[in-house]
C-alpha cells in the first residue's frame, strides 16, 4: 500500500534558457516556469572532493501532480525546482502509479562545503 501524497512545499519550476555573449558564445540562464506544489523525500547523499573544492550531493525523490506529456507544467530532465536559495536539478521523471495522477521527479542537490 503506498503512502498518501502530501504536496506541502511550494516549488519554482525553472527552465534553461541560453543568452548570447559578447564573445560570440552563450550564457545559460534560468526563468520560471511556474511554481508547482510537491512532497520533497530525501533519498541518500554524498561527499565528493576534487579540484580544491568538496561537494556533498544528495539526491531527493520530488513528487508533483501529473501533467500531460509537452504541458509547460510538467517537469523535464533538462529542468529544475527552486525552493528559495536551495536548487534541485531534475535528472528523471516517471509515473509515480498506474494511476498517472502523480509524477515523481528524481533530483539532486549540490552544496558545496
Amino acid at each position: 500500500m503506498r503512502r498518501s501524497v502530501q504536496l506541502n512545499r511550494r516549488l519554482t519550476l525553472e527552465t534553461p534558457q541560453r543568452q548570447p555573449d559578447s564573445a560570440g558564445g552563450y550564457q545559460e540562464t534560468w526563468i520560471a516556469a511556474g511554481h508547482i506544489w510537491a512532497q520533497v523525500a530525501a533519498r541518500t547523499g554524498r561527499e565528493t572532493a576534487g579540484g580544491g573544492a568538496v561537494l556533498s550531493t544528495t539526491a531527493y525523490r520530488i513528487t508533483v501532480r501529473s501533467a500531460p506529456f509537452g504541458a509547460p507544467s510538467r517537469p523535464t530532465p533538462n529542468q529544475r525546482f527552486r525552493d528559495g536559495d536551495r536548487l534541485f536539478r531534475i535528472v528523471s521523471v516517471a509515473d509515480r502509479d498506474t494511476d498517472a495522477r502523480f509524477l515523481v521527479c528524481y533530483c539532486e542537490e549540490e552544496v558545496a562545503v
